[in-house]
Protein backbone atom coordinates (compact mmCIF):
# COMPACT_ATOMS: atom_id res chain seq x y z
CA UNK A 1 0.00 0.00 0.00
CA UNK A 2 1.58 3.42 -0.84
CA UNK A 3 0.60 5.99 1.84
CA UNK A 4 0.16 9.09 -0.26
CA UNK A 5 -0.12 12.88 0.76
CA UNK A 6 -1.45 15.69 -1.36
CA UNK A 7 0.12 19.32 -1.09
CA UNK A 8 -2.00 21.27 -3.73
CA UNK A 9 -2.98 24.83 -3.18
CA UNK A 10 -6.34 23.87 -5.66
CA UNK A 11 -8.93 22.21 -3.72
CA UNK A 12 -11.11 21.57 -6.84
CA UNK A 13 -7.65 19.52 -8.48
CA UNK A 14 -6.48 18.52 -5.33
CA UNK A 15 -10.05 16.97 -4.84
CA UNK A 16 -10.35 14.92 -8.45
CA UNK A 17 -7.00 13.58 -7.92
CA UNK A 18 -7.40 12.37 -4.47
CA UNK A 19 -10.56 10.25 -6.09
CA UNK A 20 -8.58 9.06 -8.66
CA UNK A 21 -5.40 7.71 -6.58
CA UNK A 22 -8.69 5.47 -4.50
CA UNK A 23 -9.95 4.00 -6.91
CA UNK A 24 -6.43 1.90 -6.91
CA UNK A 25 -6.35 -0.57 -4.01
CA UNK A 26 -2.78 0.11 -3.54
CA UNK A 27 -2.81 3.28 -2.88
CA UNK A 28 -3.87 5.41 0.19
CA UNK A 29 -4.53 8.97 0.11
CA UNK A 30 -3.64 9.65 3.98
CA UNK A 31 -4.21 13.61 4.29
CA UNK A 32 -4.57 16.51 2.02
CA UNK A 33 -2.79 20.00 2.55
CA UNK A 34 -3.11 23.40 0.66
CA UNK A 35 0.22 25.36 2.38
CA UNK A 36 3.94 24.62 2.71
CA UNK A 37 4.19 24.81 6.91
CA UNK A 38 0.98 22.21 6.80
CA UNK A 39 2.49 19.85 4.48
CA UNK A 40 5.76 19.51 6.09
CA UNK A 41 4.33 19.23 9.64
CA UNK A 42 2.30 16.37 7.80
CA UNK A 43 5.35 15.00 6.34
CA UNK A 44 6.95 14.50 9.67
CA UNK A 45 4.11 13.44 11.19
CA UNK A 46 2.30 10.66 8.74
CA UNK A 47 5.38 9.87 7.16
CA UNK A 48 3.95 9.02 3.59
CA UNK A 49 5.45 7.18 1.30
CA UNK A 50 5.08 9.60 -1.59
CA UNK A 51 4.14 13.09 -1.14
CA UNK A 52 2.73 14.89 -4.64
CA UNK A 53 3.65 18.44 -4.58
CA UNK A 54 2.42 21.11 -6.45
CA UNK A 55 4.80 23.26 -7.21
CA UNK A 56 3.23 26.21 -7.53
CA UNK A 57 3.16 25.75 -3.50
CA UNK A 58 6.56 26.73 -3.52
CA UNK A 59 6.48 29.16 -6.35
CA UNK A 60 4.63 32.91 -4.72
CA UNK A 61 5.41 35.81 -6.43
CA UNK A 62 9.38 36.12 -5.23
CA UNK A 63 10.06 32.76 -4.87
CA UNK A 64 12.69 31.24 -7.35
CA UNK A 65 11.29 28.73 -9.63
CA UNK A 66 14.41 27.31 -10.50
CA UNK A 67 15.40 26.80 -6.57
CA UNK A 68 11.95 25.34 -5.84
CA UNK A 69 12.56 21.66 -6.46
CA UNK A 70 15.72 22.19 -4.25
CA UNK A 71 13.49 23.76 -1.41
CA UNK A 72 11.23 21.20 -1.96
CA UNK A 73 13.85 18.65 -0.96
CA UNK A 74 15.05 20.25 1.81
CA UNK A 75 11.77 20.91 3.18
CA UNK A 76 10.53 17.72 2.69
CA UNK A 77 13.42 15.26 3.02
CA UNK A 78 11.97 12.43 4.81
CA UNK A 79 9.35 11.26 1.97
CA UNK A 80 9.70 10.91 -1.85
CA UNK A 81 8.13 13.66 -3.60
CA UNK A 82 6.23 13.77 -6.70
CA UNK A 83 6.61 17.20 -8.37
CA UNK A 84 3.69 18.48 -10.49
CA UNK A 85 5.30 21.37 -12.63
CA UNK A 86 3.71 24.08 -15.58
CA UNK A 87 6.19 23.00 -18.50
CA UNK A 88 5.25 26.51 -19.40
CA UNK A 89 7.02 28.05 -16.43
CA UNK A 90 10.81 29.27 -17.42
CA UNK A 91 13.73 27.43 -15.62
CA UNK A 92 11.88 23.72 -16.04
CA UNK A 93 15.15 22.26 -16.93
CA UNK A 94 16.44 23.65 -13.98
CA UNK A 95 14.12 21.92 -12.12
CA UNK A 96 14.91 18.59 -13.70
CA UNK A 97 18.59 19.44 -13.09
CA UNK A 98 18.53 20.21 -9.34
CA UNK A 99 16.56 17.47 -8.11
CA UNK A 100 17.83 14.37 -6.18
CA UNK A 101 16.35 10.98 -6.90
CA UNK A 102 13.90 11.10 -4.48
CA UNK A 103 12.31 13.75 -6.24
CA UNK A 104 9.99 12.83 -9.63
CA UNK A 105 8.69 15.64 -12.01
CA UNK A 106 5.45 15.23 -13.94
CA UNK A 107 3.43 18.43 -16.13
CA UNK A 108 0.50 19.45 -14.54
CA UNK A 109 -1.17 18.59 -17.31
CA UNK A 110 -0.37 15.03 -17.23
CA UNK A 111 -3.36 12.84 -17.32
CA UNK A 112 -4.68 11.39 -14.11
CA UNK A 113 -3.47 7.87 -14.78
CA UNK A 114 0.32 9.10 -15.92
CA UNK A 115 0.29 10.77 -12.13
CA UNK A 116 -0.86 7.20 -10.55
CA UNK A 117 1.87 5.29 -12.15
CA UNK A 118 4.26 8.05 -11.39
CA UNK A 119 3.10 7.50 -7.76
CA UNK A 120 3.94 4.01 -7.80
CA UNK A 121 7.37 4.31 -10.07
CA UNK A 122 8.32 6.21 -7.14
CA UNK A 123 7.47 4.49 -4.45
CA UNK A 124 9.46 1.49 -5.99
CA UNK A 125 12.63 3.98 -6.02
CA UNK A 126 12.14 3.84 -9.82
CA UNK A 127 13.32 7.74 -11.29
CA UNK A 128 10.16 9.55 -12.71
CA UNK A 129 10.86 11.99 -15.34
CA UNK A 130 8.00 13.13 -17.46
CA UNK A 131 8.89 13.62 -21.35
CA UNK A 132 6.90 16.22 -21.70
CA UNK A 133 9.23 18.60 -19.07
CA UNK A 134 11.94 17.34 -20.81
CA UNK A 135 10.85 19.27 -24.27
CA UNK A 136 9.69 21.81 -22.36
CA UNK A 137 13.04 21.71 -21.30
CA UNK A 138 15.01 22.10 -24.36
CA UNK A 139 13.09 25.56 -25.70
CA UNK A 140 14.57 28.62 -25.34
CA UNK A 141 14.11 30.19 -22.59
CA UNK A 142 12.67 33.21 -21.39
CA UNK A 143 14.51 36.62 -21.13
CA UNK A 144 12.28 38.09 -18.83
CA UNK A 145 13.02 37.95 -14.53
CA UNK A 146 10.97 36.18 -12.54
CA UNK A 147 9.28 39.51 -11.47
CA UNK A 148 9.00 40.84 -14.75
CA UNK A 149 6.93 37.61 -15.83
CA UNK A 150 4.58 38.46 -12.95
CA UNK A 151 4.01 41.72 -14.03
CA UNK A 152 2.99 40.38 -17.50
CA UNK A 153 0.98 37.50 -16.44
CA UNK A 154 -1.43 40.60 -14.34
CA UNK A 155 -1.10 43.05 -17.35
CA UNK A 156 -2.16 39.87 -19.73
CA UNK A 157 -5.83 39.79 -17.71
CA UNK A 158 -6.20 43.23 -19.47
CA UNK A 159 -5.22 44.95 -15.56
CA UNK A 160 -4.67 48.50 -15.91
CA UNK A 161 -1.04 50.09 -14.06
CA UNK A 162 -2.46 51.00 -10.50
CA UNK A 163 -3.93 47.56 -10.17
CA UNK A 164 -1.16 45.81 -11.28
CA UNK A 165 0.99 47.93 -8.59
CA UNK A 166 -1.68 47.19 -6.18
CA UNK A 167 -1.92 43.61 -6.54
CA UNK A 168 1.79 42.65 -6.38
CA UNK A 169 2.39 45.43 -3.85
CA UNK A 170 4.94 47.43 -6.33
CA UNK A 171 4.38 51.65 -7.38
CA UNK A 172 2.87 52.37 -10.34
CA UNK A 173 6.30 53.66 -11.73
CA UNK A 174 7.98 50.37 -11.45
CA UNK A 175 5.14 48.80 -12.87
CA UNK A 176 6.12 51.00 -15.72
CA UNK A 177 9.30 50.46 -15.68
CA UNK A 178 9.20 46.61 -15.34
CA UNK A 179 6.32 47.23 -18.89
CA UNK A 180 9.19 49.19 -20.65
CA UNK A 181 12.10 46.79 -19.87
CA UNK A 182 9.30 43.77 -20.95
CA UNK A 183 9.18 45.25 -24.40
CA UNK A 184 12.33 46.08 -25.18
CA UNK A 185 13.42 42.63 -23.90
CA UNK A 186 10.69 40.72 -26.34
CA UNK A 187 11.48 43.08 -29.41
CA UNK A 188 7.81 44.06 -29.38
CA UNK A 189 6.12 47.39 -30.05
CA UNK A 190 3.62 47.72 -26.88
CA UNK A 191 2.74 46.10 -23.92
CA UNK A 192 -0.43 43.73 -25.86
CA UNK A 193 2.44 42.41 -28.41
CA UNK A 194 5.05 41.68 -25.55
CA UNK A 195 1.77 39.61 -23.81
CA UNK A 196 1.21 37.65 -27.67
CA UNK A 197 4.41 36.80 -27.67
CA UNK A 198 5.34 35.86 -24.14
CA UNK A 199 2.20 33.52 -24.78
CA UNK A 200 3.18 32.07 -27.90
CA UNK A 201 6.47 31.08 -26.66
CA UNK A 202 4.84 29.81 -23.50
CA UNK A 203 6.67 31.78 -21.26
CA UNK A 204 3.25 33.15 -19.55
Amino acid sequence: MVRILLAMPQGLLRGALRYVLSTHPDMDVIAERDAVDATIEAVRSDAPDVTVLDLELLNGPGRDPAGAARAAHSELPDSKILVLVDPRRPGVGAHIASGPPTIGFLAQTASPERVVDAVRRLAAGEPVVDADLLVAALMPSSPLTDRELHVLEVAALGTPVKEIARTLSLSPGTVRNHLSRIIAKTGARNRIEAIHLAKEKGWI
